[in-house]
């Protein structure tokens, strides 16, 4: 099911997207980069073999407004729960509402598949991203991981049994 905002679209990705993902990923966090450990940047922006590895262990959506990739997130299933990951969105296209979008398709993904909660982790560098997630429900969790091959990480929750959705 793809959501549509005007002239947004939010959809599952397409294995030829493969490459424009790794693209978004690497434009998205350029400008953190001196804030990543070389490892944990590469981690965080992985190349397209890595990504199509991905695509086995969950979905992958894309925005696009206009039929332009701008951003991408991943999930993965983690313990009963489901693991946000590889979410970005191109800097030209920031405080547009496509982040929200993409996490609204995330969940949506969730409780169709009977997921009580949403996890992701994010580096406290990242402030944008931690405001969105907070004001999407999620809450700074003990859990973890707390560190990507040297770069500190903020682990967060979003409950889904008690919460409405988006």
């Amino acid at each position: 099911m793809a959501v549509v905002k005007e002239t947004l679209v939010v959809r599952r990705a397409r294995h030829a997207e493969i490459g424009s993902i790794a693209s978004i990923l690497r434009r998205a966090f350029q400008e953190f980069r001196p804030l990543y450990t070389p490892e944990a940047y590469a981690l965080t922006t992985p190349d397209s073999k890595a990504i199509e590895q991905r695509w086995l262990e969950g979905p992958v959506w894309v925005a696009m407004p206009a039929g332009k990739l701008v951003g991408t997130v991943a999930a993965v299933p983690n313990k009963g729960s489901l693991y946000i990951r590889s979410m970005a969105v191109l800097p030209q296209a920031r405080g547009k509402g496509i982040g929200r979008l993409l996490l609204a398709e995330v969940e949506r993904e969730a409780i169709e598949r009977g997921y009580r909660r949403m996890l992701l982790s994010t580096t406290p560098f990242l402030h944008a991203a931690i405001r969105l997630y907070e004001q999407f429900g999620f809450q700074k969790t003990l859990e973890g991981p707390h560190d990507l091959a040297g770069t500190p990480l903020i682990g967060m929750e979003k409950r889904l049994a008690d919460s409405a959705a988006g």
